[in-house]
């Protein structure tokens, strides 16, 4: 078993991203400005948010933080997404979710100028991913392309089972994994809460990538020897022994499937970091209008 270390491997992305930053500054670049809006007071978003500021700093770029209490309307959050997508300064930017239940996250996701979406959530950019066209790819399934190819993991001709069908991860991590590129060129099956025989299905994944929101759901019983274990899940669960009165669980039981695996991420330190750096490396694309001329 082999580790998918995203502490190591996310060190190594941002240190490539600031030598990057650095060198298109001094050839009389911008410096890169990613902002965040946050809404209410969610432990996990804030603490991700956090880590997403600091990782500006280390690299080079210039962050916003816009806060919005959790009474902020709609109209009030869409007049928040329209100043910054005319902001010219702003090269991109993200609305941290989840949002409050009386907010329609589609509406204010489609009210991201595509330019701006480094979350790479606005449907102009799913649908320009889904074509194959140069668009920003989900933080999250950017950052897992990237383990496997810093890995030199196979994929071409691989079983890839995914669990888990969200727009964030599931659904696209499923549309990335059978282009005719690497990663990719595997045979994808895409599962979810209601499939029938799932841990038949996922003993015959080659690859398996779990995206379920179940804390240490995925059993050494639902994998077959060698498979490639990708984790998403992050779960705060109570946990006495802790001093901050939790621990955090992937959907993986780590400890359970890791000796069966060829190689695996753990959860803290795998694809969570891995995530930001997809969101770093969008915004610097954004900067140099890679994407959108």
């Amino acid at each position: 078993m082999q580790l998918l270390d995203g502490k190591a491997i996310s060190a190594q992305i941002k240190s490539e991203i600031k030598i990057e930053v650095e060198n298109w500054i001094a050839a009389g670049g911008k410096k890169p400005h990613l902002a965040a809006i946050l809404v209410g007071q969610d432990g996990a978003s804030e603490t991700y948010v956090a880590s997403k500021i600091r990782s500006c700093e280390e690299i080079g770029f210039t962050s916003t933080l816009l806060r919005f209490g959790p009474e902020t309307t709609e109209t009030e959050l869409l007049e928040a997404v329209d100043s910054l997508n005319k902001n010219p300064d702003v090269d991109g930017f993200i609305v941290q979710l989840p949002l409050p239940k009386h907010i329609s996250e589609n509406t204010i996701m489609e009210a991201v100028d595509p330019s701006k979406d480094v979350d790479g959530f606005h449907p102009i950019n799913v649908g320009r991913m889904c074509k194959g066209l140069p668009a920003y790819i989900s933080a999250t399934p950017f950052g897992i392309l990237e383990m496997l190819i810093r890995a030199g993991i196979e994929t071409s001709g691989k079983h890839c089972v995914v669990i888990g069908r969200s727009q964030i991860v599931g659904l696209p991590m499923s549309i990335l994994m059978q282009r005719n590129e690497y990663p990719g060129n595997c045979t994808v099956t895409i599962t979810h809460s209601k499939t029938q025989n799932l841990k038949e299905i996922c003993q015959t994944a080659d690859i398996l990538i779990v995206a379920l929101g179940r804390p240490e759901f995925v059993t050494a019983d639902y994998i077959k020897e060698g498979a490639v274990v990708v984790d998403v899940g992050i779960t705060r669960v109570e946990d006495a022994t802790k001093k901050s009165g939790f621990a955090i669980k992937g959907d993986v039981n780590f400890a359970d499937v890791a000796p069966k695996s060829s190689f695996i991420t753990p959860v803290p330190g795998g694809v969570g970091l891995m995530t930001i750096c997809g969101l770093l490396t969008n915004t610097l694309k954004a900067a140099r209008k890679e994407i959108y001329k």
